[in-house]
């Protein structure tokens, strides 16, 4: 099998991180629910994924507020933070997660669209301001086209204009350097299964000090029992019921694993892979490739559809006849593929690892040409 689907999760999990999880279900307790030995272990745990987490993206690890995954953390953000006669702006490269959020909310959207290779026009965002403005929203590095926004030229226009910037990081965050202060992000929210290289269950959103985010989720708390409502302090603020220690165990473990050696090297070589499937499959006529892929900036991420084929035939051919995963369909972005014209075909997504090797590419693309009509 050559796993070829990273943007989805990432595989193989690092063996550090499948010990710290089975050393967490053979010892750890519930966190912050008593004072006995294994619920203290499970509290050290949390706290030093907090740690780590906001080591990571220059956030307080009292505001790293963990979630399953970076829905409900978009969740979170956006329902806690925006109102129905709120005016908001986001981007047509955006998930579901982001998109249904906002939808929800009842808000006035502009969506700023983009260029024929997929970038968003940022230009656009100051023309698009208006009174009742309160917050940008949106991806850092498309799920579709792997094309990279720059956050810190939009976190500066947020700055100046007194708007809330949630980032949707699912796909850049342990790949791309994010500095939430620097960056001026109020809302940072990210998953712990992708480039993170956690398990499944984890996520979170880390919370700016001066934001104050409305509570998607009341309930167990370990503290304050007989207040009627959650607790104001963060982050049980936004941590109703019992946090998934034992995943945040794995990616605790690689989180500081990415702080200690870093993950620029690890980027470098998985954007060099997809440059060279891109390199290959471009000299091909059938092919048409969705994306900025030479771009300075991009992330691992190439999408392609083979002439009229439909996108999901393609995908299980490569899986069935060569045994090669990928994803194919609208990748819960439906306004990219409305901009593309690919709302029927879909696209076959190829996301690349660090794990993955340079021969695999290349089987891969001879793959490909058996595929062509």
């Amino acid at each position: 099998m050559i796993y070829f689907d990273n943007a989805a999760t990432s595989f193989p999990k690092p063996d550090f991180v499948k010990q710290a999880v089975i050393d967490a279900i053979d010892s750890i307790g519930s966190d912050g629910r008593g004072a006995h030995e294994m619920t203290l272990r499970a509290s050290r745990i949390v706290y030093s994924c907090r740690e780590n987490i906001a080591k990571l993206f220059n956030a307080e690890p009292t505001r790293v507020c963990f979630t399953l995954n970076a829905t409900m953390a978009l969740n979170t953000a956006i329902l806690g933070l925006i109102n129905q006669n709120d005016h908001v702006i986001t981007t047509v490269q955006e998930h579901n997660s982001v998109l249904r959020p906002l939808y929800k909310t009842g808000a006035d959207l502009t969506f700023l669209p983009i260029d024929g290779k997929g970038n968003t026009k940022i230009d656009m965002l100051c023309k698009n301001l208006k009174s009742n403005t309160k917050a940008v929203v949106l991806s850092h590095v498309s799920n579709v086209t792997g094309n990279v926004i720059d956050i810190e030229r939009v976190g500066k226009l947020c700055k100046e204009n007194n708007l809330y910037f949630i980032v949707d990081a699912a796909q850049s965050a342990g790949v791309f350097d994010i500095d939430m202060k620097k960056m001026n992000i109020s809302v940072l929210c990210f998953t712990g299964h992708k480039g993170l290289l956690g398990v499944q269950g984890t996520g979170g959103l880390c919370v700016a000090k001066e934001v104050e985010i409305n509570p998607l989720v009341v309930g167990g708390s370990g503290i304050h029992s007989f207040s009627h409502t959650q607790p104001d302090e963060y982050p049980t603020r936004l941590e109703a019921g019992t946090l998934n220690a034992h995943s945040l165990a794995g990616l605790n473990a690689s989180v500081s694993w990415l702080n200690e050696n870093g993950f620029a090297g690890l980027r470098e070589k998985e954007t060099n892979l997809a440059k060279i499937f891109y390199s290959e499959i471009c000299k091909i006529p059938e092919i048409k490739i969705y994306g900025d892929v030479l771009s300075k900036n991009h992330g691992a991420i190439v999408s392609i559809n083979i002439a009229n084929e439909d996108a999901g035939m393609v995908s299980d051919a490569l899986y069935q006849d060569f045994g090669i995963c990928t994803r194919a369909g609208a990748h819960c972005a439906p306004l990219i593929h409305k901009a593309f014209g690919t709302t029927k075909q879909g696209m076959v997504r190829f996301s690349f690892s660090h794990q993955n090797t340079e021969d695999e590419v290349r089987q891969v693309i001879e793959a490909i040409k058996q595929l062509l009509p």
